[in-house]
């Protein structure tokens, strides 16, 4: 990930980002690495880790076919952005740590996603149930002990950053985008 202006470069792609002082904007390091002890917040759906709403545009159950394909219960299959285990591995790797937040529903659906595609590994705290980012961040803030303005937070729907943001956090905007 790298910082340009106002905008992060993650997987060849640019999104706005912000913060809620003047003083930092976008990644926390000029060298574009995200140093230990951030938490980079995922969502854990929505347009975020995956192309669509785990809780309205795919149907769970779960399950890996013989192929290595991961199917819903109608034989749709289901896919991960291509960057994310990339982009996921290298925070792991440079001491990142991780958390998924989400407010979906579909909590036991969004869960067996996650093992499916094998990044449960890369998250050292989820909260993953419908209710306010808020209390998915103060949440993770206990849990962690990392304070809100040490944590990048990435989500598809702006009202969430509007929230999150009045923590301290700062934030990614990524806009869902039709296949």
């Amino acid at each position: 990930m790298v910082k340009h202006g106002g905008l992060l470069k993650a997987a060849g792609v640019y999104y706005p980002c912000g913060s809620p002082g003047p003083a930092r904007y976008g990644p926390p390091s000029a060298a574009g690495s995200l140093r230990p002890g951030y938490v980079h917040r995922v969502e854990g759906k929505d347009y975020t880790l995956w192309p669509f709403w785990v809780d309205t545009h795919v149907e769970p159950p779960f399950r890996r076919n013989r192929d290595g394909s991961v199917r819903d219960s109608n034989e749709k299959i289901v896919r991960l952005y291509p960057e994310v285990p990339d982009v996921l591995d290298r925070l792991h790797g440079l001491g990142v740590t991780i958390a998924a937040a989400s407010r979906t529903g579909e909590i036991r659906g969004a869960n067996q996603l996650l093992e499916l595609f094998d990044l449960t590994k890369y998250f050292a705290h989820k909260e993953i149930y419908p209710g306010c980012k808020v209390t998915h961040f103060e949440r993770l803030q206990q849990k962690s002990g990392i304070p809100y303005s040490e944590m990048i937070f990435f989500d598809d729907e702006k009202r969430n950053i509007i929230d999150v943001s009045k923590l301290g956090t700062e934030w990614c905007h990524l806009y869902s985008c039709p296949e």
